[in-house]
C-alpha cells in the first residue's frame, strides 16, 4: 500500500510570489489561455470564479487589469486566466505579444465574491457572453471534477460558433457529465458550416426552451453590461426572483457583498401610474406602469393589430412621440427601428406620459 505520509506538504500560493508562465493556448482570434505556476511549486487556493490582478509592465508604464481565473480550483497546481484583446487593450495586448513560457508577472490576489461555492443550490443557470464565459468554466469544471452529477444549464452566446470559448472543453465535459446540459447561441453561423443551434438575440422566449425550470434554478451572469440588462429584464419579466440572480462585470469585478453596486434597472411598478396619449385617436388612458401599451388600447376601444402579444411576431409595432416605454421584447423588432423611435405595443409599459401614434 503506499503510504500518502510520504507525501510532502505544499504551501498555499500568495501573491508575495511572483508566478511563472508555463504555457500559452490560443483560443479563438485575439484570445488566448495563459497557465501559471508558483517557482517554489506551492498550491493554489481559491474559489471558481474569482479574479487575478496582474501587474502588466506594459510599453507606457506598468498597468493593473483584472482577469476572471479560467481554471478550477479542483486542479491545484497551476492556474490559469483566458484573456481576449480588444482593438484598445493595452494589457491584453501586451500578454498576447509578450507574455511566453518563462517569463514571470506579479499577481495580486485571487479575490472576488462571484462564485457559486457562495450560493449553494440544486440547480443552477449560468448565462455568459464572449468571454463572460471565464468564470463559468471555472465554476463547471469545479462540478465536473467532483465526479457526482450536477443540474446545470450552460448557456453561452456569441458572434459564431467559431468564437465561442472552451466549446470543445466544454463539450468533452458534457459528454461525460449528462448533468451539464450546454446550449450556445449565436448571432450569425460560420461560412459553410450549417448551424442548428439557437440564431439571435438572448430573449425570454429561448430561456423558456432551453430551461424550463428556470424559476427554481440559481443564476449567474457575467458579459457586457447590455447583455446582463438583457438578461434581468428578461427574468424579471418572467417573475424571476432576483435575489437568486448574481452577476459580476467585465470591468468592474467586486470583491465583497459591499462593492456590490444597486442595479438601477427600469421595473414597472402596478402601484405607480402612467399616462399614455393615442396621439392620432385624442385618446388619453391612465393607466399603472404594469399595463402595455397594447392593453391600455384595447381597453379604450382602440385597434391596435397584434399577433403573438410577446415580443416576436412585430406586427403590432407602433411609433412612439415622446416619452419613456419600458420594453422587453424577444427579436420582433430591430434597433433601427427602435432607434427611429418605434416600440412593440404588446411588450411596451408605459414609465411616466407617454404619446404614441395610434
Amino acid at each position: 500500500m503506499n503510504d500518502m505520509s510520504r507525501i510532502p506538504a505544499r504551501a498555499i500560493w500568495s501573491d508575495d510570489e511572483m508566478l511563472e508562465c508555463v504555457s500559452v493556448i490560443p483560443e479563438i482570434p485575439n484570445t488566448a489561455t495563459f497557465t501559471f505556476r508558483a517557482p517554489s511549486g506551492a498550491l493554489f487556493d481559491f474559489l471558481p470564479g474569482q479574479f487575478l490582478t496582474l501587474e502588466i509592465p506594459a510599453p507606457s508604464g506598468v498597468v493593473h487589469r483584472t482577469y476572471t481565473i479560467s481554471s478550477s480550483p479542483s486542479r491545484p497546481r497551476s492556474i490559469s486566466i483566458t484573456a481576449k484583446a480588444q482593438d484598445n487593450s493595452i494589457g491584453t495586448r501586451w500578454m498576447l505579444d509578450n507574455l511566453a513560457p518563462g517569463v514571470r508577472i506579479k499577481a495580486i490576489g485571487p479575490a472576488g465574491i462571484f462564485s457559486h461555492l457562495n450560493h449553494e443550490a440544486d440547480k443552477y443557470l449560468f448565462i455568459s457572453a464572449g468571454s463572460g464565459i471565464t468564470p463559468m468554466m471555472s465554476m463547471t469544471t469545479y462540478m465536473f471534477d467532483l465526479g457526482s452529477e450536477p443540474d446545470l444549464v450552460f448557456v453561452n452566446c456569441a458572434r459564431r460558433p467559431g468564437e465561442v470559448i472552451f466549446r470543445e472543453r466544454l463539450e468533452h465535459m458534457a459528454s461525460r457529465v449528462p448533468g451539464i446540459d450546454l446550449k450556445w447561441v449565436v448571432e450569425t453561423p460560420d461560412r459553410y458550416k450549417p448551424w442548428t443551434g439557437f440564431q439571435g438575440q438572448f430573449n425570454q422566449l429561448m430561456l423558456g426552451l432551453m430551461a424550463p425550470d428556470y424559476l427554481e434554478r440559481e443564476v449567474f451572469c457575467c458579459g457586457p453590461e447590455p447583455f446582463m440588462q438583457a438578461v434581468r429584464e428578461a427574468l424579471q419579466g418572467l417573475g424571476y426572483d432576483m435575489d437568486r440572480y448574481h452577476q459580476e462585470s467585465f470591468h468592474a469585478p467586486t470583491e465583497s457583498e459591499a462593492d456590490v453596486p444597486e442595479l438601477d434597472d427600469v421595473i414597472p411598478d402596478e402601484d405607480t401610474r402612467a399616462e399614455v396619449t393615442f396621439a392620432a385617436s385624442g385618446v388619453t388612458a391612465k393607466v399603472a406602469e404594469t399595463e402595455t401599451i397594447l392593453a391600455a388600447a384595447k381597453a379604450n376601444g382602440l385597434n391596435i393589430p397584434s399577433g403573438c402579444t410577446f415580443g416576436v411576431c412585430g406586427t403590432c409595432k407602433v411609433r412612439k412621440t415622446s416619452g419613456d416605454v419600458h420594453m422587453v421584447h424577444n427579436g420582433g423588432i430591430s434597433e433601427d427601428d427602435i432607434a427611429e423611435g418605434y416600440i412593440l405595443a404588446c411588450c411596451s409599459n408605459p414609465i411616466g406620459k407617454v404619446s404614441v401614434d395610434v
